[in-house]
């Protein structure tokens, strides 16, 4: 039987920290992270370059949406489309 964790990996939606600012951006979704935590996750966009963060869980569906995603999220679990973003 297989082993399990106390917490699970979830997705997270980064966003930008300074709401108003997000707000004048069109509160873009800037990346998506797999993590256990919302400190892990802000954690994670932190090392990524993604300074400022605010994460927020996010759905697989929501997750097509961000500008940027990791490789290891591309790969295994959305497809690039021709327009730019990402599908399912």
């Amino acid at each position: 039987m297989p082993m399990k964790t106390n917490r699970s990996l979830q997705l997270w939606g980064i966003y930008h920290l300074d709401r108003e600012y997000a707000q004048s951006l069109g509160d873009p979704l800037r990346t998506v992270v797999e993590a256990s935590s919302k400190l892990a996750a802000e954690e994670e966009a932190a090392r990524l370059g993604f300074g400022d963060a605010w994460a927020h869980p996010v759905t697989l569906d929501e997750a097509t949406k961000a500008r940027w995603l990791p490789k290891r999220l591309q790969r295994q679990q959305l497809i690039p489309s021709h327009d730019g973003g990402n599908h399912v």
